[in-house]
């Protein structure tokens, strides 16, 4: 796989990794953590991702110049606790459910700390779903990252967004 900075051209792919995600979660029963509509759909969403490749934080994979992965780095979230210590935040990882197994999340995770250790960061977080069967936890946690804290995004009509900070230092 070859990582690469992203741009705005790289936005419907990144968009297309998320709704094949989406899809995959679905075919499991696992509506909890991103429901079932798709990103590309969602003007919120689509935002988002047009601003992390604004901003220089996203990054592809590639593999055959098909996009199998994105990493998105930069400043935590809003809704997450902040960190003690200057940072580097993995805003989104997400890979081609196609390659499952490759370990294409981890080479992108390697990437983003190679990013830190450049950039004199000591302190890399994630957060992620902490619902469900717990199994995102434990894949970061197999990833080298260890529990910190556990926060919830309060949803309209819906069950607050239960999730997880996870931190590894480099």
């Amino acid at each position: 796989m070859t990582i690469r900075r992203a741009g705005p051209d790289d936005v419907p792919a990144v968009l297309a990794l998320l709704d094949g995600a989406t899809e995959w979660l679905v075919a499991r029963g696992r509506t909890d953590q991103w429901g079932t509509a798709p990103h590309s759909t969602s003007p919120r969403r689509i935002e988002q991702i047009t601003a992390f490749a604004a901003d220089d934080g996203l990054w592809v994979g590639t593999v055959a110049d098909r996009t199998v992965g994105a990493l998105a780095v930069g400043a935590a979230l809003d809704y997450v606790p902040p960190a003690p210590e200057p940072e580097l935040y993995v805003r989104l990882l997400v890979t081609d459910r196609a390659s499952i197994g490759q370990n294409l999340g981890g080479v992108l995770l390697d990437h983003a700390r190679t990013l830190a250790r450049e950039a004199g960061v000591r302190l890399l977080r994630v957060d992620c779903f902490a619902g469900g069967d717990g199994a995102l936890v434990r894949y970061y946690e197999k990833q080298g990252f260890t529990r910190d804290a556990e926060f919830a995004v309060p949803r309209v009509n819906e069950a607050d967004w239960p999730g997880q900070v996870l931190i590894q230092r480099l």
